[in-house]
């Protein structure tokens, strides 16, 4: 049988070969640990994060002392929010629509005391600028904006976030896990703090990630983690050096192929888009029309429930929603916070589409979302009663 349509890059992307090209003498031979200071495995070791860190750090504009090795952008979160809530007074705030890794801290942060402002947004999933304006009149600490959506791909106007943020004294933090290596990100030039980074995002491996730390954050964060001050104080711990390796080389891939694969992948999915609203009525997209990832389509499609519709296309690999919130009955709170009620928030379809993805790929896809909503559509009463040609 053969596999899947893989069209789910949002939750995760496969490693790319030159990746584990690079991380393979780290895995085997060059198996130092980088803190042994005494011996030549452990300097072997050093060099390559050395080397690593500086990659990244160059890769999103800030400087090699900026950058905090984490297991991935889960954790960058929970430092960041953690760390400058327990290091500065002032309360902390973000939209609605981040991910559970900011959700779930904000949660944890009004329980041990922190004020906490929950910011709406606006119908095409844009930050409410009214709700950022008095939240930032409330005494705030740290404002945290995710760059883009995981779900809806929504690409929110950071640097002009950081600029309000900063006017008023306070810090401002991004979930960049999405836009990195897709969109343009320096943190120096945009005004970021704080910079939440992943590898697996970016066809590098699992368990790897970063905090990017700019200067202005240092002084006003606090570790969440001790024992032996690696990563500045910040983060103690043994480097996984092979992880971060392919890090680097992942993130430097996607930085060098940014432009190209951008264009290639919006033009694909407005390809997408099109078969499914030429062949199918009443899809609707969730999310800014423009200002969202390239490679991310993210419809409902009215009288047909999305976790049917997947089980009836088992040829294509597709998902409702964020895979970190995949084991809830819920509807997307994402699609909840910009106006879908009831069940239009349980017909939405997240495509994400990535390096393998192919036109005929898409076509396929499109074929066979077309042929399970219509057959679908054949069996509600509801379609029958409401459908345009009725």
């Amino acid at each position: 049988m053969d596999a899947p349509i893989y069209l789910d890059h949002h939750a995760t992307t496969p490693l790319d070969p030159r990746v584990l090209e690079a991380m393979m003498p780290y895995l085997t031979s060059r198996f130092g640990n980088a803190a042994s200071r005494t011996h030549s495995y452990g300097w072997e070791a050093e060099h390559a994060i050395d080397v690593s860190r500086e990659r990244l750090a160059a890769a999103v504009g800030a400087s090699p002392r900026d950058i905090v090795f984490t297991s991935g952008a889960t954790e960058a979160n929970n430092l960041a929010l953690f760390g400058i809530a327990r290091g500065t007074p002032g309360a902390v705030a973000a939209p609605v629509t981040e991910h559970k890794a900011i959700l779930d801290v904000l949660t944890a942060l009004e329980s041990e005391g922190t004020r906490v402002h929950r910011l709406e947004v606006e119908p095409d999933g844009l930050v409410s600028r009214r709700a950022v304006t008095e939240a930032i009149g409330a005494g705030l600490a740290l404002l945290s904006v995710m760059h883009a959506n995981n779900e809806i791909g929504v690409i929110q106007p950071i640097s002009a976030l950081a600029s309000e943020a900063h006017a008023a004294g306070a810090l401002f933090h991004t979930d960049a896990a999405q836009s990195l290596g897709k969109l343009p990100l320096h943190a120096e030039e945009m005004g970021l703090d704080l910079v939440s980074l992943s590898a697996h995002k970016v066809y590098g491996p699992k368990g790897i990630g970063a905090l990017v730390v700019r200067r202005s954050a240092r002084q006003r964060i606090r570790p969440l983690q001790y024992g032996g001050g690696h990563e500045g104080g910040l983060r103690s711990g043994t480097l996984p050096v092979a992880l971060i390796v392919g890090f680097a080389e992942a993130v430097a891939l996607a930085v060098a192929e940014r432009e190209a694969e951008a264009t290639r992948l919006a033009t694909l999915r407005d390809h997408l888009y099109a078969r499914l609203v030429t062949a199918l009525p009443a899809v609707v997209l969730n999310g800014h029309p423009v200002h969202r990832l390239p490679g991310n389509l993210n419809i409902s499609i009215d009288f047909v429930e999305a976790d049917a519709l997947l089980t009836m296309m088992p040829g294509v690999a597709l998902s409702t929603g964020s895979a970190c919130t995949s084991e809830s009955d819920e509807p997307s709170y994402v699609l909840v916070a910009i106006g879908r009620r009831g069940t239009e928030a349980r017909t939405a379809l997240r495509f994400g589409l990535g390096r393998d993805t192919t036109r005929a790929e898409v076509d396929e896809a499109a074929d066979a979302v077309v042929a399970a909503v219509q057959r679908l559509r054949s069996l509600s009463p509801r379609w029958a009663e409401r459908r345009p040609d009725a």
